[in-house]
C-alpha cells in the first residue's frame, strides 16, 4: 500500500508540474525549461500511467489526444445560445452604435472593454467542477458539433481550471481556436510541397482542423485558444467584462494580454486608431477590435436582437491594397495536373511584409478581370496571409500590355491539356508529367499520408529526373543501390530511407487514401472513406450510387472516386502497391458493442425535446451502442422526432426512414 502511495504521489507531483510549466509557456510566455525537459516529464509521466492505469485521470496532460477515430461528430445542444456580433466599418456607424447605447442607457455611466478580433473559429468549453468535460463549435448558434477530443489536443485548453476552479459547479467559456502566422504558413508550404491545396487563411485552416475525425492528426496542426466571453455558469459573482477576463486568467485560461478597459467613445477611438498601426507586429491575424460595454446589468438592459447582442460590435478595418505592376506569369503544374497562372511582381509593401508574387487562381479568373502582361494591378492578401490579385488599374495601361495566351501544351512536359465538365482550371492530362509524378510522389511520402521518413523534395526530384520512379508505386521497388547513387545520399541515409520505406507499408487505409492523391478526396473524407469500406477492394467496387448513400461523400466526391478508380493506369498502380506488401485494409475495426439494445444502429435527433435534451438523448444511443449521425440518408434506422423537426423529417419521409417520437424512443430502449 505504501509503494501505491508513493507511486501516486509522484504522479500527482508530475502532473502539477506539466501543468505549472504549460502555463508559464502558454499563458505567461515566460518558459523556465527547455522543450528537452518538457518532454523528458511527459515520457516520466507516460511511463507511470501505462505501469499503473488505475491512476489515470481525464485531466492528466497525457490524456489530450487519445482514443480512435470517431466516425461522425455528435451534436450539443447551447444551454446560451452564440449568438452573431454585428459589424461597424467606419468611425461614423461607430458612433451611432454608441448613440443608441446612449438612447437606451439614458444618463448611465458607459464604459468599454476593447479586445482585439483574432480571426478564428468560435468554441465554447464547458467546464464542471473545476474540470474539462466537453466542447463544440458555434454552429448555427443554438447547436453545434462536439469537437471535445479535437479540443483536447490544444495545450493552451486546460483540462483543469487553477484555484478556485473547483469552487463552482459549471462554467462555459467562449473562445477562438486560431493559428498563428507562422504556423498557418509551415502548414501551407507543406501542403504546397505534397501538392495539396492551400488554405485560403488561417481561419479555414483552424475551422478544418477542427473538423478532422482522427484527433490525433489535429494534435499536428499547433492549434491555439483564446478566451473572450462567459456562456452559462453557477456559483461564479462576476460584474462586468474586464472582470470576467481578469478571472479567466487567474483559472489559467488564456485571454489577449492587449484588451483594454476604456473609459467612454473617444479612448476606444484611440485604441482602433492604435492597433490599426501595430495589427501587422502580431504573431496571429486580428480583422478588427471586439468593443463591449463593461457592465453585466447593463447587457441585461440592452438584450439582444434575434441575431447579435446590442451590447457589442465588431469594428472591421478595411483590407490593405497595394499597386504593382506584373513582371511576368509563370504556370506551375499541381500534382492532379492543374495548371496554375502565377503573377511575377515587382516588390511591393504590403500589410508588413513585401509582396513579389501573387496567385492568379485560374484563366477563367484572368479573362474575367481581364489581366494582362505589364499591367499595373491591385494586389491585397486574402485574409491578410495569401497575395491575389483583385483588379486591373487600367488608367495605367499604354498599349503595350500583352494578353496571355491560353497554353496549348503542358508547359511542364509538352502534354494534352483539356478542362474537366465541371471545372474551370486547365490540367495536363499526361500522367508521367515529371512535374505531376514529383508533386505527386512528394504528397505521397508526406506527413498524414504515407509519412516516408527521408523521402524529402531533393532526393524525389533526383529520382524523377534519373527515371527510378514513374509513380508513387515505384517507390517501393527502390533498392539500397539506386538510393546510393543519388547526391548526398550517404550509405546510413540510404538504409534509413530503405527503413522508413518499409515502414510505411503499415499505414493505415485512411492514410493510404489520403496518398494517392484522388481529386476532392482530403484527410477527412479518406478517413471516412476507410471505415465505411474497410478495404481498398470494396471501394474500388463502389458505384457512384453507393459512394453518394456515405455520411459526408457528395455527387462531385463520389464521381470523382469511381473516375479516378475506372482509369487502368490507376489499377495498374494499385496492382503494384498490393505486389509490395502495402496495407490496403482499414486498421479501425468498425465493431457492434454486443448485448446492448441499440448496437448497429444509426439515429437522427431533430426537433424541439421535451423529456430529454438532446445531448442526453443521444448520449443515451450512444451508451446502448448506437451511432448518432447529423443528417438523414438511406443508411438512417431512426429518426427521433420532436416538436418542429423541420427538413430532416421530410427527408426521412421521402426516404421511407422509420420515425418515432420520445415515447417510441423510450419503449425501444425499455
Amino acid at each position: 500500500m505504501t509503494r501505491e502511495k508513493d507511486i501516486l504521489s509522484k504522479i500527482e507531483e508530475l502532473r502539477q508540474t506539466i501543468r505549472y510549466h504549460d502555463r508559464k509557456y502558454y499563458i505567461e510566455a515566460q518558459p523556465e525549461i527547455t522543450d528537452y525537459e518538457y518532454d523528458k516529464l511527459i515520457q516520466e509521466l507516460q511511463g507511470l500511467e501505462k505501469a499503473h492505469p488505475e491512476f489515470i485521470t481525464p485531466d492528466s496532460p497525457t490524456q489530450r489526444v487519445g482514443g480512435e477515430p470517431l466516425t461522425e461528430f455528435s451534436t450539443i445542444e447551447h444551454r446560451i445560445p452564440m449568438l452573431s456580433i454585428d459589424n461597424v466599418y467606419s468611425e461614423k456607424e461607430l458612433e451611432e452604435f454608441y448613440n443608441r447605447l446612449r438612447r437606451m442607457l439614458g444618463d448611465r455611466e458607459i464604459n468599454f472593454v476593447a479586445e482585439l478580433k483574432i480571426d478564428g473559429v468560435a468554441v465554447t468549453l464547458s467546464y464542471e467542477e473545476g474540470l474539462f468535460r466537453m466542447g463544440a463549435t458555434r454552429g448555427d448558434g443554438y447547436r453545434g458539433d462536439d469537437i471535445t477530443a479535437n479540443l483536447k489536443t490544444i495545450k493552451e485548453i486546460p483540462l483543469r481550471l487553477e484555484p478556485p476552479g473547483g469552487e463552482f459547479a459549471t462554467l462555459e467559456v467562449r473562445g477562438e481556436v486560431y493559428l498563428q502566422n507562422k504556423d498557418f504558413q509551415a502548414m501551407n508550404l507543406e501542403r504546397e510541397e505534397k501538392g495539396e491545396p492551400q488554405f485560403a487563411n488561417p481561419r479555414n485552416a483552424a475551422a478544418g482542423s477542427l473538423k478532422l475525425l482522427d484527433p490525433r492528426l489535429t494534435a499536428r496542426r499547433r492549434l491555439r485558444f483564446q478566451a473572450h466571453s462567459i456562456g452559462y455558469h453557477e456559483g461564479l459573482p462576476l460584474h462586468g467584462q474586464q472582470e470576467c477576463l481578469e478571472t479567466f486568467k487567474g483559472l489559467g485560461l488564456p485571454v489577449s494580454p492587449h484588451f483594454r478597459f476604456c473609459k467612454g467613445l473617444k479612448e476606444v477611438r484611440e485604441y482602433v486608431a492604435e492597433w490599426d498601426v501595430k495589427k501587422h507586429g502580431l504573431e496571429c491575424m486580428v480583422d478588427g477590435i471586439v468593443v463591449k460595454v463593461n457592465s453585466f446589468d447593463q447587457w441585461k438592459l440592452l438584450g439582444s436582437t434575434s441575431k447579435a447582442p446590442r451590447w457589442v460590435v465588431a469594428y472591421k478595418y478595411p483590407p490593405e491594397q497595394a499597386i504593382s505592376r506584373i513582371k511576368d506569369i509563370v504556370l506551375q503544374v499541381g500534382k492532379s495536373g492543374v495548371i496554375t497562372p502565377v503573377a511575377h511582381l515587382e516588390p511591393v509593401h504590403l500589410a508588413g511584409t513585401t509582396v513579389s508574387r501573387a496567385t492568379l487562381h485560374n484563366f477563367e479568373e484572368m479573362g474575367r478581370k481581364d489581366i494582362r502582361l505589364h499591367d499595373y494591378v491591385a494586389v491585397q492578401k486574402a485574409g491578410e496571409i495569401i497575395p491575389q490579385v483583385v483588379k486591373v488599374v487600367e488608367e495605367r495601361r499604354t498599349g503595350k500590355e500583352k494578353v496571355f495566351p491560353l497554353p496549348r501544351a503542358c508547359p511542364e512536359c509538352g502534354g494534352e491539356v483539356g478542362r474537366e465538365a465541371e471545372e474551370v482550371s486547365l490540367r495536363c492530362y499526361n500522367p508521367l508529367c515529371p512535374a505531376q509524378v514529383k508533386r505527386r510522389v512528394r504528397y505521397f511520402a508526406s506527413r498524414g499520408a504515407m509519412d516516408i521518413d527521408g523521402m524529402g523534395t531533393a532526393i524525389i526530384e533526383q529520382l524523377v529526373d534519373k527515371g527510378l520512379i514513374k509513380d508513387y508505386a515505384d517507390v517501393y521497388y527502390l533498392k539500397f543501390e539506386d538510393l546510393a547513387g543519388l547526391e548526398r545520399m550517404a550509405e546510413k541515409s540510404s538504409r534509413n530511407l530503405i527503413n522508413g520505406i518499409e515502414a510505411s507499408k503499415k499505414r493505415d487505409l485512411s492514410r493510404l487514401l489520403s496518398a494517392l492523391g484522388i481529386h476532392h478526396v482530403g484527410t477527412h473524407a479518406a478517413e471516412v472513406l476507410a471505415l465505411h469500406f474497410g478495404s481498398l477492394d470494396k471501394l474500388m467496387q463502389a458505384t457512384q450510387e453507393g459512394l453518394e448513400e456515405v455520411h459526408e461523400i457528395g455527387p462531385v466526391m463520389a464521381r470523382s472516386i469511381v473516375r479516378f478508380f475506372s482509369n487502368p493506369r490507376t489499377r495498374e498502380i494499385i496492382k503494384k502497391l498490393k505486389t509490395a506488401g502495402v496495407n490496403t485494409r482499414s486498421l479501425v475495426e468498425k465493431r457492434p458493442v454486443k448485448g446492448q439494445k441499440l448496437s448497429g444502429k444509426t439515429f437522427v435527433v431533430t426537433g424541439t425535446l421535451g423529456k430529454y435534451s438532446r445531448h442526453e438523448i443521444e448520449a443515451i444511443i450512444k451508451e446502448l451502442g448506437g451511432r448518432v449521425s447529423s443528417s438523414v440518408s438511406k443508411q438512417t434506422d431512426f429518426v427521433v422526432a420532436g416538436e418542429s423537426p423541420g427538413s430532416k423529417l421530410d427527408k426521412a419521409r421521402q426516404l421511407g426512414v422509420k420515425t418515432i417520437n420520445e415515447k417510441g424512443f423510450e419503449k425501444l430502449i425499455a
